[in-house]
């Protein structure tokens, strides 16, 4: 006899057809009492009657079931994923508020192109809001002005801002990264609102927030956990001097890491350090820069709430390592050779745009993503390029350290050290693609 409702394998729907024998069987026992027999032909009153009720018995099965599964984070959707969220003290995030600008080059020299690159960040002084551009522009004297899509560098509806607002590039971050353009300058306007700030994060992105959450106040996931959380952060790795390997110190290969430490015990009244490497979107600066909060300050902040007293965070920025490719791309004949190689870079970016801390560069992966783009026929004598890790970072396991760009051969992966991100940009110097046709 089948099982319906909540078993041990848990919640077994009761279907139309199940619904409908078990109520013509009842219907032929209770006429039966009574000495007749039922008329349950297609056309008879009584069967029409028991089809209308076991469809609504059948609505209601769902709706128990739906209530059922509710209670589980790897099942619920909606407003019950969001009680369950409110048990965890985890609510849904707003998004970040997206539109377009317009950037104006003035007082441009002729012959020259200045680029603005991707990440520049903007400002709406009357609203108080930062936000960030999400392309490379190039201006020059012939073509000054040139629309890109912005992102607001906060969550929520504030970064709604009406037309108009957006009107400078921040301050320092122009003496900073655009201190070469001399005597030109960018003037910045958004011709339109930006919207999308008010909406939620679907409930896929929700549900996996929920469960990757560390229940507990001070381990090293719970840590881990929380600088995740911060906005701009890719990825973490954490690291116990006296338990593992402790990126900040300057020797390496030396100890044998699973029988002696980097140092001494620790005395009794010194406090307990432990780092923190952090990968980050370019987009968000490392330490404040004008307006708005660096991922280091951020990080700080997040650790000092949740640090037991004596425990302090060494916060270490990651080595994001350009990556390109150098390739001969065979295209259709016809094809706009400017318009593909941008694509190609395009979707590099967006393809190989998840990868973390010590994720390998696959050959594979690559060769698929520019063959998928259309016009591309084939791909030939690809190799895989890095550039070396920042002086004075430290580089352990598989990968040396490497001070002039890296090839690989045709075929190799690109191999990332623990605390190395890999980074597809559409405008590194390190892409190199010929485009012939055949």
């Amino acid at each position: 006899m089948s099982e319906y409702g909540v078993t041990r394998d848990g919640f077994v729907l009761k279907g139309v057809d199940a619904i409908l024998a078990d109520t013509r069987k009842r219907a032929r026992q209770m006429w039966a009492t009574l000495g007749l027999t039922a008329d349950l032909s297609a056309t008879s009153p009584l069967a029409k009657l028991i089809e209308a009720a076991a469809l609504e018995d059948a609505e209601l099965w769902k709706r128990l079931e739906d209530f059922y599964y509710s209670g589980y984070v790897s099942t619920a959707t909606g407003d019950s994923l969001d009680l369950l969220g409110s048990d965890a003290g985890l609510p849904r995030r707003e998004l970040f508020a997206t539109g377009t600008v317009t950037l104006t080059l003035t007082g441009g020299l002729p012959g020259r192109a200045y680029v603005v690159p991707e990440g520049t960040i903007l400002l709406a002084p009357a609203r108080g809001q930062s936000f960030a551009t999400t392309a490379t522009v190039e201006l020059t004297a012939g073509t000054p002005a040139q629309d890109v899509a912005v992102q607001a560098l906060a969550r929520g509806s504030d970064g709604n801002v009406p037309q108009g607002t957006i009107t400078v590039i921040d301050p320092q971050y122009r003496a900073i990264y655009l201190a070469d353009f001399g005597p030109a300058d960018v003037t910045v306007t958004n011709e339109t609102d930006l919207a999308g700030g008010d909406d939620r994060e679907d409930d896929d992105t929700y549900r996996g927030r929920q469960l990757g959450i560390v229940r507990t106040l001070w381990t090293a996931e719970a840590a881990r956990q929380a600088v995740l959380d911060v906005d701009g952060v890719v990825d973490v790795l954490l690291s116990d001097p006296f338990g593992g390997v402790d990126v900040s110190q300057s020797v390496f290969n030396e100890f044998a890491f699973g029988e002696r430490l980097f140092s001494a015990e620790r005395r009794i009244g010194e406090p307990y350090t432990f780092d923190v490497v952090v990968a980050h979107e370019f987009r968000w600066p490392w330490r404040t820069t004008g307006a708005v909060r660096g991922v280091f300050e951020r990080v700080q902040e997040v650790l000092e709430r949740i640090r037991p007293p004596g425990v302090h965070p060494n916060i270490i920025e990651a080595d994001h390592i350009d990556v390109g490719v150098r390739a001969l791309v065979v295209v259709e004949r016809g094809s706009d050779e400017a318009a593909l190689d941008r694509e190609i870079r395009s979707r590099l970016a967006g393809a190989l745009g998840d990868l973390r801390l010590g994720g390998d560069v696959l050959y594979s992966q690559v060769v698929r993503t520019v063959v998928e783009v259309d016009g591309v026929l084939d791909v030939q004598r690809l190799h895989l390029r890095r550039h070396p890790a920042a002086f004075g970072r430290i580089t352990f396991g598989e990968v040396a350290f490497q001070t002039t760009t890296v090839q690989a051969a045709v075929g190799q992966n690109l191999v990332m050290g623990p605390t190395e991100l890999p980074v597809f940009r559409p405008d590194t110097d390190l892409h190199d693609l010929e485009l012939v046709t055949p």
